[in-house]
């Protein structure tokens, strides 16, 4: 699957930047040249991980979360500032994005962290640490400002749930993500109008049941109001203050409060209509009219999906779908064979990412997911989410080959 996935990446970006000019091949200048050479690359990483043993990863996992944390940090000094984000070490020609192999860092981290004495998620000292080393680097990504990279990381909250987390941090997160959309939706006025009436009739409701459930509960249904009018004013707030504009019109096109297919829209519509073009069986391998015209700007990075929309049609890129969910269930399958805690664990962590750069970025190219950066796992251009996709997923492979000696 690893080599399906990075052929058919690699025919993609040569179609999404291939010109009459530059056809060859080999043309190192060019943009699927370096993505060749990058996956080369990318074969001496998997043998130099697949080398060392097991025992190394989960050794030195707090090693590499620190070094992971320090690139981070030393983006606000050195870094290099591309499309609005300093998200970048420049050298030359080539840039390394250290937030793409956080990921793994963090990954790693968690595993460790679950597995060192058994620790229990139920106590709100391990969770307060467990959601201390997710959102950390979280936070660093955030400030660069890159948030589309950074929610990677809410993935890794389903991880642990996964062994042992509460399930009301589920039902709290649920609800602020509708909290967060209706207010973006309706305005801060109606959805504290809208929240406070409900959460009166499901008072009521209660004390219906039980004459005496307010009068004991009523300092907690007090601090319920409170919190949520809080948290709907912070909604309103960050939205106008903190967002930048770019992030503000995103999410106001995906609401349908603003139709802007001429500028922040723009890239979307075009995918769009790119995909849509493809039809049933696509127009075949580099007759794709609108790839080769450009009009989705940067279409090899994150709307690389739209090329093989156009090219493969509706059945290339059902397979690409099967492919990738096929890949996901196997993950599944590997993470929970494994017999020991730190395997397992890394392994759905492994699954979380790979299953968040799937949904989020398909969901994202077809406009049902607002425009937040996230790179389509081995398809995208790019060496550092080549590397950083291929590093997080043979760790998981070197983990699983010692299983049967893990008894």
């Amino acid at each position: 699957m690893y080599l399906v996935f990075v052929f058919l990446g690699w025919l993609s970006i040569y179609a999404a930047t291939f010109s009459d000019t530059q056809y060859e091949i080999f043309d190192f200048s060019t943009k699927y040249g370096k993505q060749f050479i990058w996956i080369l690359l990318s074969f001496v990483i998997i043998i130099v991980i697949l080398a060392i043993d097991k025992k190394f990863y989960e050794r030195f996992s707090g090693v590499f979360y620190l070094i992971s944390i320090l690139s981070l940090i030393g983006l606000f000094l050195f870094g290099k500032n591309i499309n609005g984000a300093t998200s970048w070490y420049g050298f030359g020609s080539f840039s390394f994005q250290p937030s793409e192999f956080a990921k793994t860092a963090t990954a790693l981290a968690i595993a460790n962290f679950l597995n060192e004495r058994n620790r229990d998620l139920k106590k709100l000292t391990n969770q307060l640490r467990a959601f201390g080393i997710i959102f950390l680097p979280a936070l660093l990504i955030t400030l660069q400002p890159d948030p589309g990279s950074a929610l990677v990381y809410a993935s890794l909250i389903l991880v642990l749930y996964r062994f042992g987390l509460p399930p009301y941090y589920l039902l709290i997160g649920f609800l602020a993500l509708t909290l967060f959309i209706i207010t973006l939706y309706f305005g801060f006025a109606y959805t504290l109008l809208i929240t406070a009436i409900l959460i009166t009739l499901f008072l009521i409701y209660l004390n219906h049941k039980n004459k005496r459930f307010i009068r004991h509960n009523w300092i907690n249904f007090i601090a319920l109001y409170l919190f949520t009018g809080i948290f709907i004013f912070s909604v309103d707030f960050v939205f106008n203050n903190v967002f930048e504009q770019r992030h503000r019109d995103r999410f106001n096109i995906l609401l349908g409060k603003d139709v802007d297919t001429k500028g922040i829209g723009y890239n979307t519509d075009q995918s769009i209509l790119t995909i849509g073009s493809g039809g049933l069986n696509g127009k075949g391998f580099l007759q794709g009219d609108r790839t080769q015209g450009k009009f989705v700007p940067e279409q090899q990075t994150d709307y690389i999906f739209s090329t093989i929309g156009e090219e493969w049609g509706f059945l290339g890129s059902a397979f690409v779908i099967i492919l990738f969910v096929s890949f996901l269930i196997r993950l599944l399958y590997i993470a929970e064979r494994q017999k020991s805690k730190f395997s397992k664990i890394y392994g759905y962590t492994t699954v979380a990412i790979f299953f968040f750069h799937f949904t989020i970025n398909i969901g994202m190219v077809i406009g049902l997911l607002p425009t937040i950066g996230i790179p389509l796992s081995f398809f995208s251009y790019g060496g550092s989410s080549l590397w950083g996709f291929t590093v997080l997923l043979f760790i998981l492979i070197r983990l699983d080959a010692d299983r049967i000696y893990e008894w």
